[in-house]
């Protein structure tokens, strides 16, 4: 079988390495031609909205799934109409949204932050009014690793804040004094059979995630698979989701979701039985979905802007390393760590080791 993957990142490498033990092969279209993903599968180098290549895309392949967020829905559309296409594309296009996002989690009785729709200066001040400071203005869309967002610390901010965000569509949430932050990651196949993996921990650094360790066992555990579940069934969902969450005085607070895999659960490549990436191929292609246990106690270390000299990193006991062969550039995620334990112990001490080695090249 041979599967379509729009995007050719970091994340589509990752899905490719996890098929083909399977015996399943890769097509990735993507715009750059040193896209990562094309050292382990075959590219098309083209813009996401070029027709011709995505009715190339899905002449050559049994199905196309997707990789990260910012690809056109309408792409996704056209595709669907020429082969099968999984998460479907509504996921893709709520997801986009913010607000779309907001009013559906509103709708599924999925706690969230307090938040406005923007549409003028006058929504802008009249959001703050009812919200109060400090606040995030968000863009609706094209946002991710803490891009497209300002926070309102003060009065004073409103008007640059307009200045460079204004014009756009825009959402402004309440800031959330959290205490942890949390995602959960899932995967539906197409039968409707679900599973999760335990919550993931994330520490972050200027909007980029750092660090994601898995909790393994969690009080709100069961309260995340409910959430995530009621958005599975909203959907007719197909794939690997991920549910961003704050932890808020024993509560959770939802973020936003992503409809592909995601970053923290890289640490399911060598700390579950299954990794995320797997089960996301058994999901769209409709195979049974392979268990999500953790191995041992498990976390990830990003790498962001510049790489760890490898020796550094792979002298370390029961540390694994994952070099995406990307350039350098500051706030670009361009490798990551993972790590397994024997104990909680032993992994915090494993972390602070490699959040020591590791480099953070700022933007």
């Amino acid at each position: 079988m041979k599967i379509g993957i729009l995007g050719g990142g970091q994340l589509a490498r990752m899905l490719a390495l996890a098929g083909y033990p399977l015996g399943l092969q890769f097509v990735v279209l993507d715009p750059s031609a040193d896209a990562c993903a094309a050292q382990v599968a075959s590219l098309i180098q083209a813009d996401y909205d070029d027709e011709n290549a995505l009715k190339q895309l899905a002449d050559e392949v049994d199905l196309v799934t997707f990789e990260f967020e910012n690809v056109p829905a309408a792409s996704l559309a056209f595709l669907k109409d020429n082969c099968p296409v999984y998460p479907p594309p509504a996921a893709l296009q709520i997801a986009q949204d913010r607000l779309q996002e907001k009013n559906m989690f509103c709708k599924l009785n999925i706690p969230v932050p307090e938040f406005r729709d923007v549409q003028s200066k006058h929504d802008l001040q009249q959001a703050v009014a009812e919200i109060g400071l400090p606040a995030v203005l968000k863009t609706r869309s094209m946002g991710y690793d803490g891009k497209g967002q300002i926070v309102l610390k003060s009065s004073e901010d409103i008007e640059p804040a307009w200045q460079t965000l204004g014009g756009q569509l825009l959402i402004l949430e309440a800031m959330v004094a959290f205490d942890r932050e949390v995602s959960i990651i899932g995967a539906r196949n197409r039968q409707g059979d679900t599973v999760f993996y335990p919550l993931s921990e994330n520490l972050h650094h200027q909007g980029i995630l750092h660090c994601a360790r898995c909790l393994g066992s969690d009080d709100l555990q069961v309260l995340a698979e409910g959430y995530i579940k009621s958005i599975f069934s909203e959907m007719d969902y197909v794939g690997v989701l991920a549910l961003e969450l704050f932890v808020v005085n024993g509560q959770l607070l939802a973020n936003e979701i992503a409809p592909r895999v995601h970053n923290s659960g890289h640490w399911t490549i060598e700390g579950a039985q299954i990794s995320q990436f797997e089960n996301h191929l058994r999901a769209v292609i409709d195979w049974p979905l392979g268990n999500t246990d953790p191995v041992e106690f498990a976390a990830m270390v990003n790498f962001i802007g510049a790489m760890p000299e490898a020796r550094d990193i792979i002298q370390l006991t029961d540390v694994h390393l994952h070099h995406y062969h990307k350039a350098p550039r500051p706030g670009r995620k361009i490798g990551h760590a993972t790590v397994r334990k024997r104990s909680s112990e032993d992994l915090a001490e494993a972390v602070d080791t490699l959040l020591r080695i590791a480099p953070v090249v700022k933007d």
